[in-house]
């Protein structure tokens, strides 16, 4: 289910997207290979924010947050995701896309890391699967390669992470 909280005039832009961001969520995550439910937050930087400094001890905001779900739970419900409206809007004007683009592929990027991987320590195996399943759903650049050479155009690229 995705949840759209708190509305602002981003979260109005995205509500008649809603259901194709839906469908879009059920087919990556069919391509990831990720069984279960999975909740995602569409939120503004302050509660992304709130969510990181509370359960990863960094105060800042950041693009979107990952939080599997605990293995009792494994094919029932695979985890949670968390992304902020706000960073994906501005991610988005940097990157020369459109919001509902970005908010797919940090999707794909979050459902990635329900499914175990985590690019701050794996080999390069996240990136690789991450830019094999972005070409199969047409989608603009991988969240990772962009954070490694962000455009000279954009301030600052918030760094994606899992929940330890």
């Amino acid at each position: 289910m995705i949840t759209i909280e708190p509305p602002s005039t981003r979260s109005s832009s995205i509500a008649p997207a809603k259901p194709g961001l839906t469908r879009y969520l059920r087919r990556a995550q069919k391509m990831v290979g990720l069984e279960g439910e999975v909740d995602v937050l569409l939120t503004s930087d302050e509660e992304i924010k709130r969510l990181n400094r509370t359960f990863r001890k960094k105060n800042k905001a950041t693009d979107v947050l990952s939080f599997p779900a605990p293995e009792e739970l494994a094919g029932e419900h695979a985890g949670d995701l968390a992304i902020s409206l706000d960073t994906a809007a501005q991610q988005a004007e940097s990157f020369g896309h459109s919001l509902v683009e970005e908010i797919r592929i940090l999707l794909l990027h979050g459902l990635l890391h329900l499914s175990g991987m985590d690019h701050e320590v794996d080999a390069g195996e996240m990136a690789e699967r991450e830019a094999e399943l972005r070409t199969e759903l047409k989608l603009p650049g991988s969240l990772i390669e962009r954070v490694s050479r962000p455009p000279s155009r954009m301030r600052s690229a918030v760094s994606p992470r899992r929940r330890s």
